[in-house]
């Protein structure tokens, strides 16, 4: 690999402006900024020579979106922010 020259480019990508804002917050929390937080990404993706955590199918989310409701609320397969305990007494 190439040694880093120290020039900076700029990288442009599209994503929901919650998930951004949320990621910010949490960013924030850490003391890091956007650029800082992508940089670190970045770096670990070159050094783990791969997405620098699993991503799997997630068989919650597969029976989510077959059985829509529970509890008397519309679930999602994105609805991140549902309880997930109750999910698990579910099935």
């Amino acid at each position: 690999m190439p040694a880093s020259t120290g020039a900076n480019t700029n990288v442009n990508i599209r994503v929901e402006s919650g998930v951004k804002n949320r990621a910010q917050e949490v960013f924030s929390s850490l003391g890091l900024d956007m650029t800082t937080a992508m940089n670190i990404f970045l770096r670990q993706v070159i050094r783990k020579n791969g997405i620098p955590f699993e991503i799997v199918a997630d068989e919650l989310q597969k029976k989510t979106r077959q059985f829509g409701r529970y509890k008397g609320k519309m679930w999602m397969a994105d609805d991140w922010d549902a309880p997930l305990e109750d999910f698990k007494e579910y099935m």
